[in-house]
């Protein structure tokens, strides 16, 4: 995977690069220490995918992120970032980032987020998982009886879910194996009819049933 960091603290740019150079199947094809310099490096590499800050100069990370996505609508983006405010991230996700990791997390979560916006799906850090869903949700739960076709253990694997936990924390909580997670995950989504593990928590806590 063809990786572009956008990030402005060199320290924080050289550990990255070290970081993820030193993992199996990525390789840092660029970087950039502005929003500008970002979207014209994404467009001019085309890489697979961006770790992007949102406190960029000249031009944001979230802005730099609509402008990619509008270019490239392929690639994934990774916000990493201090920023936890509900506004920022609502904002950073509204802009077409596919993943969102708070800097000071371990490199195995920073990876998890990565892994997940390379298969496609959403993911969102534990720190601001509960945050954004509670934005989501209404004041009334509406009922779905798509949930009454989920068992015993997908429901358990669906709270955590909501809780903003990787598949890698579920089956250590749950005792399970991460390919029998992802099963009950391909699961809940087929039997809610959701695209991914975030609409799936959105839908519970919507529904009222987490």
């Amino acid at each position: 995977m063809r990786i572009l960091i956008v990030e402005d603290d060199p320290l924080m740019q050289l550990g990255l690069e070290q970081a993820l150079s030193n993992y199996p199947g990525l390789e840092i094809v660029g970087q950039a220490e502005d929003g500008y310099s970002g979207v014209q490096k994404a467009i001019a590499l085309k890489p697979d995918l961006i770790v992007m800050d949102i406190a960029l100069p000249s031009l944001d990370g979230i802005a730099a992120t609509k402008q990619i996505k509008e270019a490239l609508p392929n690639v994934r983006i990774v916000m990493l970032t201090s920023h936890t405010l509900q506004t920022e991230v609502m904002a950073a996700l509204s802009s077409g980032a596919d993943a969102y990791c708070v800097k000071g997390a371990s490199l195995e979560r920073l990876l998890v987020a990565i892994e997940a916006a390379k298969d496609g799906a959403t993911y969102l850090d534990p720190q601001v998982a509960r945050l954004v869903l509670n934005n989501l949700k209404p004041p009334t739960p509406q009922p779905n009886q798509n949930f009454a076709r989920l068992s015993e253990r997908e429901m358990e694997v669906l709270k955590l879910i909501v809780e903003g936990k990787s598949n890698t924390e579920i089956a250590d909580e749950l005792f399970l194996s991460t390919n029998t997670i992802k099963t009950h995950v391909r699961g809940i989504m087929n039997k809610l009819t959701v695209d991914d593990r975030v609409q799936a928590a959105v839908v519970a806590l919507r529904s009222g049933w987490v």
